[in-house]
C-alpha cells in the first residue's frame, strides 16, 4: 500500500487500531493496486462537539483517491463500501468532516446525500505524514456532514 499511496506511519497506526477494534480500514484495488482507502472510526470521536451531538456515530476519515485515479468512482465506492459495512454491523448514521476549501469532496458527499449538520463548523486536527515518518498536525476547520444509513436486510 505504501507504495502507491505513501504515508508508512499513517498505515501502520491505522492498521494497529484496527487490530484493537479501534476502526476498519477499507482499500480499493485494481488489480494488485491500492488506489484509494478510507478509515471508518469506530472509537469515540475525538473532537467533543462530535461526542456531544452525535455520540456513538461512526466517523469516516482519510477517504483519498491517487490523483491519476479520481474522478473514476472510486471514492463513492469506498464511500458505499464503508457505509454498507457499518450498516452491517448496525449503525443507524455516520458522520464525516470536511475540509472547508475541499469543494470535490463536497460535492461527492452532497451527492451521496450526505447532510451538513446544524451545529457549525468543527475545529479539528489534520494530521500530515511525511515521507520520513514524521507526522504534523495542523489545525483545520471542518464542516461535518452526516447521513442516514439503510438498514441491512
Amino acid at each position: 500500500m505504501v507504495r502507491s499511496l505513501g504515508q508508512e506511519a499513517y498505515f501502520a497506526d491505522r492498521l494497529g487500531k484496527q487490530d484493537t477494534g479501534h476502526g476498519l480500514l477499507l482499500v480499493a484495488w485494481d488489480g494488485q493496486e491500492p488506489v484509494g482507502d478510507v478509515y471508518v472510526w469506530l472509537a469515540p470521536a475525538e473532537e467533543p462537539e462530535l461526542r456531544a451531538h452525535l455520540p456513538g456515530v461512526a466517523l469516516l476519515t482519510h477517504l483519498e483517491v491517487v490523483p491519476w485515479r479520481r474522478k473514476q468512482g472510486i471514492g463513492t465506492e469506498l464511500l458505499w463500501a464503508a457505509e454498507d459495512r457499518l450498516s452491517a454491523l448496525g449503525h443507524e448514521r455516520v458522520a464525516l468532516g470536511v475540509g472547508l476549501e475541499n469543494e470535490d469532496a463536497q460535492r461527492l458527499y452532497l451527492r451521496r446525500g450526505y447532510t451538513e449538520w446544524p451545529y457549525g463548523q468543527v475545529a479539528t486536527t489534520e494530521v500530515v505524514y511525511h515521507p520520513d515518518g514524521r507526522h504534523e498536525l495542523r489545525p483545520e476547520r471542518c464542516r461535518i456532514m452526516v447521513r442516514r444509513l439503510a438498514p441491512v436486510s
